[in-house]
């Protein structure tokens, strides 16, 4: 891992997205209906993106445990599209750029995993860094 101890703790903020695109209306309206047989897609994958965050210096092995401060998860349905946004805060030396995307990805996949059975063709796409701040660089994508 790159050797972070010279650096300052500062607020360090990002924004990330993954969409997830349904193939039918019926596959939305079960969803808003709340009739999915594996359950609430929203808040099932909520939890799953919570963990994807928290877990991402597990999985990737230059990632630096952090504290995570503050995860959000937010959905925007857009046609035949689920659009997923993570917000993820921390008060450290380094960013949190990889772990927004990390759950973004994660809550893509568990809503593609519970949604499979009614709908065959699901597709996750623009996983993508949207806005950073904090540290040496801004950056907004958005």
């Amino acid at each position: 891992m790159v050797d972070i101890t010279h650096k300052q703790n500062t607020l360090r903020t990002a924004v990330a997205q993954a969409i997830v695109e349904v193939s039918k209306e019926e596959t939305i309206k079960v969803i808003r209906d709340g009739k999915v047989p594996k359950g609430d897609v929203f808040e099932m994958s909520r939890a799953a993106g919570l963990l994807g965050v928290k877990k991402t210096a597990d999985l990737l092995p230059d990632c630096h445990p952090l504290p995570i401060e503050y995860t959000g998860i937010r959905y925007e349905i857009d046609g035949l599209q689920i659009r997923i946004l993570i917000t993820v805060k921390t008060y450290y030396k380094t960013g949190v750029e990889v772990e927004a995307m990390h759950g973004a990805s994660v809550v893509a996949l568990n809503l593609y995993d519970m949604l499979k059975p009614i709908d065959k063709g699901l597709e996750i796409r623009n996983i993508k860094l949207l806005k950073k701040t904090g540290g040496k660089s801004d950056i907004d994508n958005s």
